[in-house]
């Protein structure tokens, strides 16, 4: 697998995560636990703060690789 291939996959993985972490904090709200239901959505929160971490330095990858071919 190039670079770019691997670039791409973990892109389109952190896409997917993200449009099903969507879900997470609506769905929480109906635990009927207050305590665990707050837990829950700062877990997905941090999760979510991950993920931008991650498209970030593929961003930043990319841009190197790019930077090659002027």
């Amino acid at each position: 697998m190039e670079p770019s291939e691997a670039i791409d996959r973990i892109e389109e993985s952190c896409k997917l995560i993200a449009l099903e972490m969507m879900k997470v904090t609506p769905a929480a709200k109906h635990l009927g636990d207050e305590t665990v239901a707050g837990e829950v959505m700062e877990a997905s929160y941090r999760l979510t703060i991950q993920l931008e971490v991650i498209k970030k330095k593929l961003i930043q990858l990319r841009g190197r690789d790019d930077s090659g071919e002027l």
